[in-house]
């Protein structure tokens, strides 16, 4: 079988369903390194748009992908690193809304989003999912850890027009961590900052899978609930995600094309070799733990799965 590079899932995504993901960067190829990132510190830290991939790669294995009838919600542009990095976007857009009926949406941290350019090019998605997870540059240096030459005033005006020129739906994220940015007068801060934003959906988060430093903590169910009461925002946690899938028949290197762009716990392995009908699943976890291309974490009482 042909190697899939630049395709995956469809995975389960508590906020867009079910979604057939598009892979345009290189392994964690980033111009953030944040201090939650579920892939780990960042490899690449770039803030230089390129063609890391030639587009008509892409779209070749994205058109035998729709050759399976996977059954999906949504074409998701984001993959191992910062999509807006890649310098065919646009005409990755494009092109996918060429062979799909289905909504494109673009993850995104929203580091280049005063980039008119890259402005542009967004304008065709369906949907923009943005992080904002600071409000001014001393916690923007502190959580996203971004390329030297990125200056928070540029990253927040940035978005700011963008979401008032953007006519599909903007969706904002923020990561919320213990003892960082969860206490009283951040909520009050990111309260007036959301009020400069024209934004369909707010999405609250905190760290569900093993952060990036381990000196990063989730919030407790009572802080969360505040928050969305200050805030009006959605929480992560309350939303609902279906199971992996994978068309790659070899149960071991199907995880593990998941796990390069999407951490699993052992739970949710387990169910994925479960619902392929695996019968050597205690086997397939043992290799995993051994294998030096994976770094397996205890997190929360359990043990999450990514590549290094």
């Amino acid at each position: 079988m042909k190697e899939i590079k630049y395709i995956y899932g469809p995975v389960p995504s508590r906020r867009l369903g079910i979604s057939l993901g598009v892979s345009p960067i290189p392994k964690k190829t980033c111009n953030y390194s944040c201090i939650y990132c579920q892939l780990g510190r960042t490899n690449h830290l770039k803030n230089t748009r390129q063609m890391f991939f030639r587009l008509e790669d892409i779209i070749e294995e994205f058109e035998e992908t729709l050759k399976k009838n996977f059954i999906f919600d949504v074409v998701t542009i984001v993959g191992e690193g910062e999509p807006t990095l890649y310098l065919g976007l646009g005409k990755l857009i494009n092109e996918i809304q060429k062979r799909t009926d289905k909504p494109v949406a673009v993850i995104t941290n929203g580091a280049l989003l005063f980039n008119t350019d890259v402005q542009a090019e967004l304008s065709a998605a369906d949907i923009v999912l943005t992080s904002i997870d600071a409000y001014n540059e001393r916690l923007f240096r502190k959580i996203n850890r971004p390329h030297r030459t990125l200056k928070y005033e540029d990253v927040q005006s940035g978005l700011e027009v963008f979401s008032k020129k953007y006519h599909g739906q903007l969706w904002l994220e923020t990561m919320l961590m213990d003892g960082i940015n969860d206490d009283n007068a951040s909520l009050e801060k990111y309260s007036a900052l959301f009020k400069k934003i024209k934004y369909k959906k707010l999405y609250l988060n905190t760290p569900v899978r093993p952060p990036a430093e381990p000196y990063v903590k989730a919030i407790d169910n009572v802080k969360m609930d505040h928050a969305v009461d200050v805030l009006g925002g959605i929480s992560i946690d309350l939303l609902h995600s279906d199971g992996f899938h994978s068309e790659i028949t070899d149960h071991y290197v199907a995880i593990m094309s998941i796990i390069k762009r999407h951490p699993m716990n052992q739970f949710e392995i387990e169910s994925f070799l479960t619902s392929r009908g695996c019968g050597n699943i205690g086997s397939i976890m043992h290799d995993l733990k051994q294998d030096n291309k994976v770094v397996v974490i205890n997190y929360k009482g359990y043990d999450t799965y990514r590549l290094k």
